[in-house]
């Protein structure tokens, strides 16, 4: 960001909040969000010079290009046009493109998440909780410097914290992640800050979505504090 002389942390927020209500709406797979926000940071970090009226069409454009990619049944372009002209979305999803080199397979947070979260046997609402959690940091762009698997490692170690799972955190998860329970701490503390300044947040659109009794109203259970002090 420091690169970008228009676009701000908090209009990236703002784009993010704005794309899972999309993904929400278009109900799309899990995994089509996750690749979304990594073609918009990486094309972020490759074009320097985006302006500020450009975010919103590379968001949304990124979306069509995941789905494309994830979905058995993609976002057609004719959906997004009431924003955009055809030509706009078009010749974005090209210069997106060819800005990444094609390159798509790539490991985002969703991989690690599914196996980490089928090596802590969660239930339902252990594994919307441990999304809940994953999202928050999807919208952080102070989040960036963490791994894939760490975010997703520290997702399900702050779930666990915050339902009150024990162990904490098992020899099987240890194994499975590559992490210990220390290495952990920074990344789920800020996790569980941004659980509780999500009831009072402008941007709602995931403390919304995991309000749901769809989710398990798992946004609603009261945050790990503990973890804030060890």
């Amino acid at each position: 960001m420091n690169s970008q002389k228009e676009i701000t942390e908090d209009m990236r927020m703002i784009l993010v909040d704005k794309l899972i209500i999309e993904h929400d709406w278009f109900q799309f797979m899990p995994e089509t969000l996750y690749l979304t926000i990594h073609i918009v940071d990486r094309y972020l970090a490759i074009n320097r010079v985006v302006r500020e009226k450009e975010l919103k069409l590379i968001g949304y454009t990124a979306m069509l290009i995941a789905s494309k990619y994830e979905e058995n049944a993609a976002v057609k372009v004719d959906e997004l046009v009431g924003t955009y002209k055809r030509k706009q979305i078009l010749a974005m999803e090209r210069s997106i493109l060819e800005k990444l080199g094609w390159t798509l397979t790539v490991p985002t947070t969703y991989h690690f998440l599914v196996r980490f979260i089928k090596a802590s046997l969660a239930d339902q609402e252990m594994e919307n909780m441990v999304f809940f959690l994953a999202e928050l940091g999807l919208m952080q762009y102070a989040m960036i410097k963490y791994s894939p698997s760490m975010l997703a490692a520290s997702a399900v170690y702050a779930a666990q914290r915050t339902l009150k799972k024990t162990p904490q955190w098992s020899k099987t998860l240890e194994h499975y992640t590559g992490f210990s329970e220390c290495q952990l701490i920074e990344c789920a503390k800020q996790l569980v800050n941004f659980h509780s300044d999500a009831p009072e947040h402008e941007l709602r659109a995931v403390y919304n979505k995991y309000s749901t009794c769809t989710h398990n109203i798992v946004a609603l259970q009261p945050p790990a504090q503990q973890i804030l002090i060890d």
